[in-house]
């Protein structure tokens, strides 16, 4: 089966195709040009490009938060769109547990995930890249495509000091990747943590590590698909926050 993935959950942006668990066909940008602009001429293009049409894809994943809430909603909307219009299934899966896929095997087996969350917080995960072979959709007699990186803790917005502490209750080194990891390997290599950013294009979010969770899940009708935020955008935050000053001076 043909897998259409997306990710526009930060500053880059890229869809790919693939099956089986192998890369058929990737495009990546990283240059802040808007993901609404992009993201479906981006998909368009590759399929040409693959000889494919849209009509061949038989799932749409899309990386569904953490992240960026205008990326997110962007990437959610274009693959619940796809689906709908293709009649076809939809898979969302965690920005953070996506860049684990795709950097399993990378570097140390604790990966920790680190997107900019602003506000002094990160979004992160960690998960041990030392678990069980997989094979895409788990089906019996399909070949063997990756290591199913073993999550060890639910996605988050944590500061780098509660993050510090936490990596030193595990005592091993770790591979850092996604938008946050320059920021984050000066914080924690001061507080004494062992750790190395990803190389090249496995730092970044892809499509590629988007489509590879995607094959270990159980796909939803396109409806079900809902982003994951952790936490209430800048507008919802303000208008709280009006709505409590103006009940504390009533």
């Amino acid at each position: 089966m043909l897998i259409l993935a997306l990710e526009s959950s930060a500053k880059p942006a890229s869809v790919a195709v693939c099956s089986g668990g192998e890369l058929i066909g990737q495009y990546f940008q990283n240059n802040g040009l808007t993901h609404s602009r992009t993201l479906l001429a981006m998909a368009e293009s590759l399929l040409v490009n693959l000889e494919l049409s849209i009509a061949d894809i038989g799932l749409i994943a899309v990386s569904s938060g953490p992240g960026s809430f205008t990326g997110v909603r962007i990437g959610v909307s274009a693959a619940k769109g796809l689906a709908w219009g293709l009649d076809i299934p939809v898979c969302g899966v965690s920005t953070l547990e996506a860049m684990a896929y795709q950097a399993a095997g990378a570097g140390p087996s604790l990966i920790c995930p680190v997107m900019d969350a602003r506000r002094g917080q990160v979004y992160n995960a960690l998960f041990d890249a030392d678990g069980a072979p997989y094979s895409a959709g788990g089906n019996a007699g399909v070949e063997t495509v990756g290591v199913h990186p073993v999550r060890l803790c639910e996605d988050r917005a944590i500061s780098l000091e509660d993050l510090a502490t936490d990596l030193k209750s595990y005592g091993a080194p770790c591979l850092l990747i996604g938008d946050g990891s320059a920021v984050s390997h000066a914080s924690l290599e001061a507080a004494g943590i062992n750790c190395q950013i990803a190389p090249g294009l496995l730092r970044w979010q892809t499509a590629y590590g988007v489509a590879l969770a995607a094959a270990t899940k159980t796909p939803i009708p396109a409806a079900q698909l809902e982003p994951s935020y952790l936490r209430p955008s800048q507008a919802e935050r303000e208008r709280h926050a009006t709505e409590k000053s103006t009940v504390d001076n009533a």
